[in-house]
């Protein structure tokens, strides 16, 4: 892209954007309702983006604080791949270090979105994942599922907390300090009440008598959608065929909450879990990249 210009009116540019993320959305599964929600999620704060364009393709980037720190975002870039996506993305990144940012992020929209290739170089901090639960889906042949009770609960709480910590250190976007401080605060706001948040249930998966695993989802997160915050297998329990009975779990609670699909995140650098991901058919509905500028 060369002579790159803001633009004030910035009707053109949203309708094609809205189709964009709308049609990534239904190639990756969702319903109409479902892409509905998530591109409302997706045009979050739109309102204060800038947008610019060379007349043939378009960016749209900001600047917003998280945990204290400036971080820039590249909300949209359309152009042909080559020099002109590359002029655009450098621009993108000039924009937002000239503002403050100390690193800059990216969201891309389903697993085949065409601008991979332009951010290859950003590290993938992390996905969100969907699939279409069975119908009567039912538990894995040796595992039992129960409520996690409320004695179990502050135990259970920690030991998330904690990995949830470890999990975004090793995504490679936070330091311990600032990760603890997203914990704190992404904790607090999906449980205000705790165990009795409304919405949520907490399982415990046990095989020949011991607990070996966890579960945590929330019911009607979106439309039609259970969100998997946890499925977890115990570290000493792993290696055993127990991951692909959790995420069998976790469809199983999907459709006790009387939800269609399943949806979770998965933090970067978790090969190992994305690995599972595809292999049990959950398809990518947002890559999130980032980068130190």
């Amino acid at each position: 892209m060369n002579g790159i210009r803001v633009v004030t009116d910035q009707g053109e540019w949203r309708d094609g954007f809205e189709e964009r993320v709308r049609a990534g959305y239904r190639a990756a599964g969702c319903s109409e309702p479902l892409s509905g929600a998530l591109l409302e999620r997706a045009l979050k704060g739109v309102d204060g983006w800038t947008v610019a364009t060379d007349g043939a393709g378009w960016i749209a980037v900001g600047v917003s604080e998280d945990n204290g720190a400036a971080v820039g975002r590249i909300h949209d870039l359309t152009a042909e791949p080559g020099p002109a996506a590359a002029a655009a993305r450098d621009w993108a990144e000039r924009w937002c270090a000239e503002r403050g940012a100390g690193r800059v992020e990216v969201r891309l929209t389903g697993a085949a979105n065409g601008s991979h290739a332009l951010f290859a170089g950003y590290p993938v901090r992390g996905q969100s994942r969907m699939r279409a639960a069975a119908e009567g889906p039912a538990l894995p042949p040796g595992l039992a599922v129960r409520p996690l009770t409320e004695d179990e609960y502050p135990g259970w709480y920690a030991g998330e907390e904690a990995a949830y910590v470890a999990d975004i250190v090793r995504a490679g976007a936070l330091t311990p300090e600032q990760a603890k401080a997203k914990s704190d605060q992404d904790f607090a706001q999906s449980l205000p009440q705790g165990y009795r948040t409304p919405g949520h249930a907490f399982y415990a998966m046990e095989a020949d008598g011991q607990v070996i695993g966890t579960g945590w989802v929330n019911h009607g997160y979106l439309p039609g959608v259970t969100f998997g915050f946890s499925l977890e297998v115990y570290e000493e329990h792993r290696g055993k065929g127990y991951g692909r009975a959790a995420m069998a779990v976790g469809e199983w609670a999907t459709r006790q909450g009387g939800d269609e699909a399943l949806m979770f995140n998965v933090f970067g650098g978790n090969e190992v879990a994305m690995s599972l991901y595809d292999r049990t058919g959950f398809a990518v509905l947002d890559e999130f990249r980032s980068l130190p500028l």
